[in-house]
């Protein structure tokens, strides 16, 4: 039986940092309010970095510690919601950068779950032998799209890229690790590596609690007033900040995601107990805590950074899993759950063995 494996892990992010005492200037808020909500201290902006040169230092990142040339890689995953071009995709500029010239490339847009959406699009492309190996990347710019006079949405968000080389494996394989292989006698404990199970979701009803308008419809030969036909759309000139109803994103991702968590350990044919670790989709701690009880998980198996890095959408849980593995916190033979979820509304969680 075919499955994946992720080889190599990679990360990016701006150097400018801004911290909650420097939003106490721009908007009414205090640290001490922005933690206590959210659980973030600051966040990385861009101050010029944009989401391909992002994710090409991401990418960069993770074939040199999967061993691969950019020419070896077959597939090019970019998820992202925030990219500077609509034409060419993020993927093709990617791969242009890096110079994948082998590479098929294509972005994914499902926004804070557009990672897990990629990972499993590449699984899909991989399991039937239209590629041996893909770049997925997860990279976002998210500080172009926040109205930084909205308190409630500019404390959020920060800007950063992660990245994986997936390839193509049989069960037996076994993942790669950083440093030394394992002596023979404990290699034959590890389980075999690849995705165990998954749950993806969308709710298109539930698109207006999260949104982010383009550019209008303004021919010679459509009218301008007509164009507006969503009624959720502001018309005050905010249309093209986030706009996101805090609240109900709270109660969706607290049933949601503990639910699809549980679908995607179903699949496996594993429990909660069974899990090493919980890489959630870092959008505010208070979401994560919740999660953790609903599961009766402990929390402790919840590792964050949003911390130091805010809610950077589809870029969160590729950069925690770099940070992870750089740390060598993650072991092989690991069972991790991953889970997201974000604007459309979508959602996603998958299990894996590392």
């Amino acid at each position: 039986m075919r499955t994946i494996r992720i080889t190599g892990t990679g990360s990016a992010l701006p150097g400018r940092i801004v911290t909650n005492k420097e939003l106490e200037q721009l908007v009414e808020t205090s640290d001490e309010w922005i933690r206590e909500r959210t659980g973030i201290a600051e966040r990385h902006v861009s101050v010029g970095e944009t989401v391909v040169t992002l994710a090409s230092e991401a990418a960069r990142k993770a074939l040199e510690r999967a061993g691969k040339t950019a020419e070896e890689i077959d597939l090019i995953l970019v998820a992202s919601c925030s990219p500077e071009q609509y034409l060419p995709c993020c993927a093709c500029q990617v791969q242009a950068a890096i110079g994948a010239v082998n590479a098929l490339a294509f972005d994914v847009n499902a926004a804070c779950s557009g990672f897990l959406f990629a990972l499993n699009t590449a699984d899909a492309y991989l399991r039937t032998g239209l590629a041996e190996n893909a770049l997925v990347i997860g990279s976002e710019v998210l500080s172009k799209l926040v109205d930084w006079t909205d308190r409630g949405s500019c404390i959020l968000f920060g800007d950063g890229a992660g990245a994986v080389v997936v390839e193509r494996c049989r069960t037996e394989s076994r993942a790669v690790e950083y440093g030394n292989a394992l002596p023979a006698a404990e290699e034959k404990r590890i389980p075999a590596a690849g995705i165990l199970g998954r749950a993806l979701h969308s709710d298109g009803t539930g698109g207006g609690v999260l949104q982010c308008g383009a550019r209008e419809l303004t021919t010679p030969y459509a009218r301008t007033s007509a164009a507006k036909t969503d009624q959720n759309q502001p018309t005050d000139g905010r249309e093209h900040y986030i706009q996101m109803d805090g609240q109900e994103v709270y109660r969706f991702a607290t049933r949601r995601v503990p639910q699809c968590i549980e679908e995607a350990l179903s699949d496996a044919g594993l429990t909660v107990p069974d899990i090493d670790l919980f890489v959630l989709h870092q959008a505010n701690a208070r979401i994560i805590d919740a999660v953790a009880k609903r599961l009766h998980a402990d929390r402790d198996k919840f590792p964050t950074n949003l911390e130091r890095v805010g809610n950077m959408s589809s870029a969160s849980i590729p950069v925690l899993l770099d940070e992870l593995n750089r740390q060598r916190k993650l072991h092989r033979g690991d069972r991790i759950v991953l889970a997201g979820f974000g604007a459309g509304l979508t959602i996603g969680a998958c299990v894996m063995t590392w």
